[in-house]
């Protein structure tokens, strides 16, 4: 067992990222505290649709006990996707089995693979308390003035403000509570709102029975067989999935919005409002084919959100002035569905951050949190540019070309990227990383 390192660390957020380092840093010795603002665990959990870790992401979960065996008993057995032309005409599969040598690939429902990381969360003690909104965050120096404006020597520390205006503080405190979090506005040293991409996703989920005695989608469920198909079109993708054994039914599509994301960023969806993305502008020649038109049609009512895609500029930094507070997951650098990476660079945020403080040990947290955005800061932007580019490709896709070369429109899958070990590229490279930044330090 680890030994304790006295390290107090406040995570905000208990989604994916949140839970990610939460769990790491208990591995690692640190003392853990979690705010979420959901009332209760059901909430949190609440969205059936699909989330993909590939192996890069999914590495973590090895070496938390059982979460693997957990996860690979529900998820998703298909290891290919096959693309349609959005009229129906088969175009190509892309396997993924080959990428077994990089190790596993999970690919589930989402709220089942989020209770079994939270539940082990809890079982490793982590001390979780639901319904709590932290409103905003703090940072001192350790030179704050007394009430007799004399300096104190008080101790460097981060923390949050809770409702009621209650304090509550730590060595490091770590956002992970997503594109709108609080922290963002002490990291960067003013507010910045998200924006809308252009682009928003409607998301379903729902029973596989819905569909069984349709003779255009029957084929989806038969067998018991789990299957995954994306068709592509003018500005539209469209992604449909069975998981658990096709006992349920995950579709989404990515459309074009140009709605204010103030307005609402995340709403209920209508299947006749999505239908209308599919009709062709009523051309009969350009309506979608008859698979996809029905599968929407077949979304009861309450499973179906419209979710705008945040977009945000590349920030200047992941870190706060006083390197003690810290943003990770969609907090620091939202993914586009497309990369499909997001959820995966949120669990590498996690393993990073918690194996830099321990490396660092109690007296020294803001070499850890700097060493962890320099060790991160690069990958994460590579793979997040990733997305608008498979986006464009199947957006924007010219078919006299792909129906020559179908490969064309298959996502990109490269070795740097999911062949990779956060925890052992920490305890290789955290010294130079060191010594870099306070070469750079002293040279300022």
């Amino acid at each position: 067992m680890t030994p304790p390192t006295n390290i107090r660390v406040i995570i905000v957020g208990a989604g994916f990222a949140g839970l990610a380092a939460a769990i790491e840093c208990t591995r690692k010795g640190h003392s853990v505290t979690l705010f979420e603002k959901s009332p209760s665990l059901d909430e949190i959990t609440r969205v059936g649709d699909i989330i993909s870790f590939d192996p890069n992401g999914a590495r973590a979960f090895e070496r938390w006990p059982g979460v693997i065996e957990q996860m690979e008993a529900i998820a998703r057995q298909t290891s290919w996707l096959d693309l349609y032309h959005y009229q129906g005409r088969f175009v190509t599969r892309q396997s993924f089995a080959g990428e077994k040598a990089w190790g596993r690939r999970i690919n589930g429902h989402r709220g089942q693979l989020h209770r079994i990381i939270y539940d082990h969360a809890v079982a490793r003690g982590v001390d979780i308390r639901l319904g709590v909104r932290v409103e905003d965050y703090f940072e001192t120096d350790g030179h704050e003035a007394d009430s007799d404006n004399t300096s104190s020597n008080s101790v460097p520390e981060a923390g949050v403000v809770l409702a009621h205006g209650q304090r509550v503080s730590a060595d490091v405190v770590i956002a992970a509570e997503g594109v709108r979090s609080r922290g963002r506005k002490i990291v960067l040293g003013f507010d910045e709102n998200p924006k809308s991409s252009g682009y928003a996703v409607y998301r379903a989920w729902f029973p596989a029975d819905r569909i069984r005695d349709n003779p255009m989608l029957s084929h989806l469920v038969a067998d018991s067989v789990d299957t995954h198909q994306g068709f592509i079109g003018p500005d539209i993708h469209f992604l449909a999935s069975t998981i658990r054994s096709a006992t349920e039914v995950n579709w989404v599509f990515t459309h074009i919005d140009d709605g204010n994301i103030e307005e609402s960023w995340q709403c209920p969806g209508k299947p006749a409002e999505a239908l209308r993305y599919l009709d062709g502008d009523g051309d009969e020649n350009n309506r979608w084919c008859p698979v996809v038109r029905e599968l929407v049609k077949a979304t009861p009512e309450g499973r179906l959100i419209d979710h705008k895609l945040v977009y945000r500029d590349p920030l200047p930094t992941f870190v706060s002035p006083g390197a003690r507070i810290c943003l990770i997951g969609d907090a620091a650098h939202p993914f586009l569905p497309t990369s499909i990476q997001g959820a995966s660079q949120s669990i590498e945020d996690g393993v990073v951050l918690a194996a830099c403080l321990e490396r660092s040990g109690k007296g020294n947290i803001p070499r850890a949190l700097r060493a962890y955005e320099k060790l991160r800061y690069e990958r994460v932007h590579r793979a997040q540019a990733m997305g608008p580019v498979t986006r464009e490709r199947w957006h924007k896709a010219d078919w006299e070309e792909v129906w020559k070369k179908p490969e064309m429109i298959h996502l990109v899958r490269e070795e740097w990227l999911l062949n990779f070990d956060a925890e052992k590229d920490v305890y290789e490279r955290y010294e130079g990383v060191v010594v870099e930044l306070e070469s750079k330090s002293d040279g300022e």
